[in-house]
This record gives C-alpha cells, structure tokens and sequence, in this order.
C-alpha cells in the first residue's frame, strides 16, 4: 500500500487515492472532508440519477442538503472505475446493502491492494455479523479498520469540531488511517478494541429510537437520562458478552456516539422514534424514508444476538415490538417501568 506521501505533521497536499463506496450523507460528508485536505477522492454511488445530480449541483441534494461539495471529486456508479488503483476504499453502505455490493464486485475487490475503512453503523440481518466480519467473509484477508463515533454527518460537512476513534487489529493501519482522516475540526482517536467499536456504533441506534419515542410522547428529561444510562448498560452487557472491552463503551464509540444520537435533532434514528411517539406508523416512516434507518433492522440482530449469549436487553425488546409488531409506544414504555424491580 502507498503511505509514502503521507507524513505526519507536514501541511503539504497528499495525493493517495481514496475511494468511497456510498453517497449518503456520510459518504459525501466524508468524501467531502477528504477532498478538503487535497487527496484524490472518487464518491461511488449506486444509482445513476443521484451521482448525476450529485455533479451537476455540487450538492447531495438528497442525502446532504445545504453543503456545498469541494470541486474536484468524482462522481460514478461503477464500483470497478472507483476503486481503479485506489489506496484506501471506505464503506459507506448501509449494512443491509454491504454484502451484495461486495460479491457483486468481489472479483476486482478482492484483488485490489487498497486498504479498506468500514463506517456503517449496523449489523448483518440473518449472519449476525459485524461489517468487518462481513467484508472479511467476502473479500478474505485486507488491511482494516473501522471508524465510528458521534458524528452527525451534516456537522462533520459545516466543520463543527467533531472527535471520532479508529479501530483496528493492526495498530500501524490504525495510525496510517487516524492521519489520513485527521483535521484540526476532525480529531481521530485510535483504539484495538475493533469488536467493541463496531457493536457500540451499531447498538446506540436501537436507543435512540427509543429516546426518540420519548420525545414523541412528551416525556422529559428524567426519562431521556435513564433510557441513555440503562440503554448503555444494555450495550455493555452485549458487548462484553460477545468479546469487546468493557471500557470501550464508556469511549467516543460507545457513550460519546449514543449522546449524539439520542439528542441531536439530525439524528435519523431519534428522529425515527418521535415520529412513531407522535403516532405514525413504523412502517410507513421506513417505506417513505430516503436515508436508511439503520436501528430498526439492527434491533432484530441484537435481539438475536441476545438471544445467543443469553443477554437481557429490555429496551432492545420494546423498541423492536413497537417496530415490527404493533405494539403501541405507550403500552412499551410502561412495561418497561412495570418490569420486576431489580437492584442497580
């Protein structure tokens, strides 16, 4: 791989070539930050209408309105085009697309000597597995890493100061993709825990649903910090359960990305939520919503995966009832409140 052009501390332009697989929001805020510190950046998306637009307006009309994209990036929908000689290809795919992408393209993939870098906050439906795990299923052995932490994509493109942490079993790709990403509003932490990282990323999305419905129903703070802390618990006891690092949860990944999404009026999961605390219909909300709501599909994974390692996760548990079974909003949260009392 080709870091030679990458020297920490020097404020020249670089000329890796990084490609990114997805122009949602986060693709293109990335793509976007990217091209700001003067790489060479290729957006991939997977339909022709959007990348079209998207160079056209020089705006993700779609996905990121508002934000001006840099001039400079390529726009295409072939995936082959994208990552031609790329250095670095980051995953921006929502997680239930990932693998179809990946073996539709594994041929070309799997023989590319890029590094890849997963930022898909999700888990795999019927597997059960993480994003790395899946890009490993498909692709064999690559130099990887996962980004995660709270970091709304329209902030992250405005230049609000943001702090993410990159995780990777290779600590020298860890470092190798922390600077690559790095700016003075982006600052990377580094962190080996990959496992802990990627099921923090994934689970705080269930939460904020469930923050999200206590809004809807005009409930207030008291309500909103004890669905945070004992939502984090829940996290934890899953994380830990399947081989993460306790302390990762407490970190950017795990309490610092679940803040940001349970409060942040950008959040689509939060957003989710109100509008079902509000009285729309679930599956309505998911039918008409553009970007993809990542929590509702990984509530029935971690249910599952509860399930497996013999993990209570009551939250997990009414927010997918409220989801996928009817169940009414109000009619959950006092169950919740009604459950055997239990010692802190």
């Amino acid at each position: 791989m080709i870091f030679k052009n990458l020297e920490r501390g020097k404020s020249r332009r670089l000329k890796l070539k990084i490609t990114v697989l997805g122009d949602g929001g986060w693709g293109t805020a990335l793509a976007a930050l990217l091209k700001n510190k003067g790489f060479d950046v290729s957006l991939w998306g997977a339909f022709k209408d959007n990348i079209e637009a998207l160079a056209r307006h020089g705006e993700n009309k779609k996905f990121l309105p508002g934000i001006e994209i840099p001039k400079g990036i390529r726009f295409t929908c072939d995936v082959g085009v994208a990552c031609e000689d790329a250095d670095i290809i980051v995953l921006a795919i929502p997680s239930r697309f990932l693998k179809d992408v990946l073996m539709k393209n594994r041929g070309m993939l799997k023989e590319s000597n890029a590094g890849f870098v997963s930022v898909v906050k999700g888990l795999e439906g019927q597997s059960l597995k993480r994003m790395s795990e899946v890009v490993r299923e498909a692709l064999g052995e690559k130099d990887m890493a996962v980004l995660s932490g709270p970091s709304i994509a329209p902030e992250v493109a405005r230049g609000v100061p943001t702090t993410v942490v990159v995780a990777s079993e290779d600590e020298s790709f860890a470092r190798k993709v922390r600077d690559i990403f790095r700016t003075e509003r982006f600052r990377v932490y580094t962190n080996d825990d990959v496992r802990g990282v990627e099921l923090g990323g994934a689970l705080k999305n269930i939460i904020a649903i469930a923050a999200g419905i206590s809004d809807g129903l005009g409930f207030g703070t008291n309500t909103k910090a004890a669905i945070l802390t004992r939502g984090l618990l829940e996290m934890t006891r899953l994380g830990v359960a399947m081989g993460a690092k306790e302390e990762t949860f407490k970190g950017l990944s795990g309490l610092g990305d679940l803040i940001t999404t349970c409060v942040s009026s950008e959040g689509r999961n939060r957003g989710f939520g109100e509008a079902i605390g509000k009285g729309k219909r679930p599956e309505e909300i998911l039918t008409a919503s553009v970007m993809e709501i990542e929590g509702a599909w990984t509530s029935k994974a971690a249910l599952d995966l509860g399930k497996l390692h013999k993990i209570e996760l009551p939250i997990t548990r009414q927010v997918y009832s409220v989801i996928f079974e009817q169940k009414p909003a109000l009619k959950a949260v006092n169950e919740l409140m009604l459950r055997e009392p239990k010692s802190e």
